[in-house]
């Protein structure tokens, strides 16, 4: 009968354990990776439904509106910020946000080959579509006295080796930008027997030339007109 007593108190003390085991459980829970209760620090947590933010409203990141602890290192928060020299084509673009200095240069190349062409073979229409009315009149008169002359020209733009923006302001309602051209070209001049008077057909010269362009602001034509040409010294 000992070892009934004994076997009985065995099972008696197991159910013991094994109910304060489940209890223990319960008030703990059981930590194995899929519980709902564990809180993701890296997670916004779920907010109530009648708390929940109206679609589309931004909540502002914690901490965002102070600067970070960076831990006693602050060399790097203290490093100034690199300044860019500020460009004369700024001036222009404080003015007018639209205005880009690469379709602006872009659109000035072209427009110095068509001159240029223009020019040699006389063509006044296109001319005065580019040109102002000062400068126009003044290469209209350059090709008149040629004409009488007898006197032609023949001028081969080889190449722009460089376009760049020396000078913009802005002067009342227009935009006044100067532009520094750097082309390689060949140029001659001949008389009425086609004998050459002036230049080398088979000379390339390196050529300097300053244009100036201009555009009223206010006007519905977005094109640029060329107000000044001059080679500097």
């Amino acid at each position: 009968m000992n070892n009934g007593f004994q076997f009985a108190d065995i099972i008696f003390l197991a159910a013991i354990v094994a109910f304060l085991v489940f209890r223990l459980r319960g008030a703990l829970g059981r930590r194995d990776g899929h519980e709902g209760g564990y809180a993701d620090p890296f997670r916004r947590p779920k907010t109530d439904a009648k708390e929940a933010k109206p679609e589309g409203e931004v909540v502002p990141l914690p901490g965002r509106d102070r600067p970070f602890d960076l831990g006693g290192d602050t060399r790097a928060a203290d490093k100034p910020v690199p300044h860019r020299p500020q460009r004369p084509s700024d001036r222009i673009r404080a003015a007018d946000p639209s205005f880009s200095e690469e379709t602006f240069l872009g659109g000035a190349r072209v427009a110095f080959e068509m001159v240029l062409n223009a020019f040699a073979k006389s063509e006044e229409r296109t001319l005065r579509q580019l040109l102002t009315g000062d400068v126009f009149d003044k290469f209209a008169s350059a090709i008149r006295d040629r004409e009488t002359a007898g006197l032609t020209l023949e001028q081969t733009l080889v190449k722009i080796k460089d376009a760049t923006i020396v000078d913009a302001a802005l002067q009342g309602r227009k935009e006044v930008v100067t532009v520094r051209f750097v082309s390689d070209q060949i140029s001659v001049v001949r008389d009425s027997s086609g004998s050459v008077v002036e230049g080398d057909p088979e000379r390339v010269v390196e050529v300097t030339d300053s244009w100036t362009f201009v555009r009223d602001v206010r006007s519905r034509d977005p094109n640029w007109q060329i107000s000044a040409t001059e080679a500097p010294d």
